[in-house]
């Protein structure tokens, strides 16, 4: 592409930056003689990313301020999809972490009058993290990547129901699904100042659903626990941006732009900002997460290599339904970024060949003869941490998704996925990021909210009974004759219950329950 004039007027002079579905040039505009960024898309995307490349250009395009990266042009040649954009000198904001608290006051309230001019255009940046914000050599704020912006009030997760990216930055009711305003933004700028101020993220955890959890019930340690000389405004300014009731958190971002204001330190009459070497350091499709639902009929599959100079994503395949793991090994080869370097029947060979293949991404089905794809997560990401696992499974129980999570998994989607949401899931994972399939998120979180409110003899009766049953010596299905429900019911709840207590079979289970007073012996003789 070096030295290729897009539609003869955009010159494409050098690669700066590339990701799972689009590369980043420096050009420049011919017609107005300026240096520009071009954001081309890879010509293998699907039509769903395309109308995300396309939202982002709209949701941009109408926003004029000096803290946001500002869309000059849209267009395409032939099979080339591009944005021109600001070309900002600089680094991201993750490199400044942890700053003194006069600079994350600073940083904060540019942040905050950014948002607040886009939250009155009625757009909703709901991706605000350190990796989509910049700062220039002189200090300034640049927000960027308004691709999962929206207006008005909508869901975070909409049909693909997927979350992207590390769930740190994510608002309560993100994390919930439910419906966002503008204090989401709010609330995610806390997380970034919070970490910028202290070095440490306020909730965090290798398992992505106690994370959730956090977000949606934990209170964040103060600030001054780990930085004693923090400014008290400047605690209070983070703390109540970070409040779990959205009612709770700044009434608007202009009037926290204002707290944080006040929270700087007057003694100085400039900030003393970290050194910012001049560089040029643009993120590239830096979150990879359409909104817009595809047509049954609308598919996309690459006729030729990308223009990226990325080697293809190793994958390799465990599942032992061969016919399907077949088909879809076929249409991950037809895909010009991926290659499928081995397959595996159960959950032995699985560990077998990614020891010999080392590959990107493991797509990992969960029931499999001889080891499970649960028995053998521990292992894999112990023995090769450098190894992406995707569950794709059909699986849907809580306590599958849960157990999968806490063993170690980078995503976990169903198996009813469309393929091209599974080449997406496969980027998305081999990008470093979460990928959780429709629904999931939400079911993590309101799972593990019912656990803790069913914990200390809070149980149901269907639990205690079935917990009575196991400690009797009955099986699923004498248990189901007594209850007078399915099989499949007793056996899934069994599961779950088995999660819940932290056990790893069902006599543990029942002794599990004995000792905590969740059931009784005299109810053994009842039963």
């Amino acid at each position: 592409m070096l030295g290729y004039k897009l539609n003869n007027r955009y010159e494409i002079q050098e690669l700066i930056g590339e990701g799972a579905t689009a590369t980043v040039y420096r050009g420049v505009d011919i017609r107005l003689e300026r240096t520009v960024a071009i954001k081309i898309l890879l010509p293998y995307v699907d039509n769903t990313t395309r109308k995300r490349f396309q939202r982002e250009a709209l949701s941009a395009a109408s926003l004029n301020h000096p803290n946001i990266m500002a869309i000059y042009d849209v267009g395409e040649e032939g099979d080339y999809h591009y944005l021109v954009i600001e070309y900002i000198e600089g680094r991201p904001l993750f490199s400044f972490i942890p700053s003194p608290p006069d600079v994350v006051a600073e940083f904060g309230r540019q942040i905050c009058q950014a948002l607040d001019y886009a939250h009155r255009q009625n757009i909703v940046h709901r991706d605000i993290k350190p990796a989509n914000i910049h700062i220039t050599p002189t200090g300034q704020i640049k927000i960027m990547d308004f691709g999962l912006a929206i207006t008005g009030e909508t869901k975070r997760l909409t049909s693909l129901g997927r979350i992207i990216g590390t769930p740190a930055y994510l608002s309560p009711e993100q994390a919930q699904g439910l419906k966002l305003n503008n204090r989401t933004d709010i609330y995610s700028t806390g997380v970034v100042l919070y970490e910028l101020v202290t070095g440490v993220l306020p909730f965090d955890a290798d398992d992505i659903s106690v994370l959730l959890l956090q977000q949606v019930k934990k209170q964040p340690s103060p600030p001054s626990s780990l930085i004693p000389d923090i400014p008290l405004n400047l605690e209070r300014a983070i703390l109540k941006a970070l409040a779990k009731n959205p009612n709770e958190r700044f009434e608007t971002a202009g009037v926290m732009a204002a707290a944080l204001g006040a929270a700087i330190d007057r003694k100085s009459e400039t900030i003393s900002t970290p050194e910012v070497v001049v560089q040029p350091e643009i993120e590239a499709a830096a979150s990879e997460l359409s909104k817009v639902e595809l047509s049954p009929n609308e598919s996309s599959v690459p006729a030729a290599k990308p223009t990226s100079n990325a080697p293809p994503i190793r994958v390799v395949l465990a599942d032992d339904h061969r016919i399907l793991r077949t088909s879809l090994a076929m249409y991950l080869n037809d895909n010009a970024a991926i290659d499928v370097v081995g397959q595996a029947d159960n959950g032995g060979q699985a560990l077998t060949i990614v020891a010999q293949e080392q590959p990107d991404v493991l797509l990992l089905d969960l029931n499999m003869p001889n080891r499970s794809g649960l028995d053998i997560l521990p292992e894999l990401r112990s023995s090769w941490p450098d190894v992406r696992v995707l569950v794709l499974t059909g699986r849907d129980e809580d306590s599958y998704i849960m157990r999968a999570l806490r063993a170690g998994a980078h995503g976990y989607i169903l198996k009813t996925t469309n393929e091209e949401d599974l080449v997406r899931a496969v980027h998305d994972v081999a990008d470093g990021n979460v990928v959780l399939g429709h629904g999931v998120a939400e079911r993590v979180v309101q799972g593990l909210m019912d656990q803790t409110d069913q914990r200390s003899g809070q149980l149901g009766e269907l639990e205690r009974t079935i917990l009575i049953g196991i400690a009797a010596g009955l099986t699923n299905e004498q248990i189901a004759d007594r209850l007078e429900i399915h099989p499949q019911l007793v056996a899934a709840q069994l599961m779950m219950l088995i999660d819940q207590l932290g056990a790893k079979s069902r006599i543990e289970t029942s002794l599990i329950a004995l000792r905590e007073g969740l059931i009784l012996l005299e109810d053994l003789h009842s039963f």
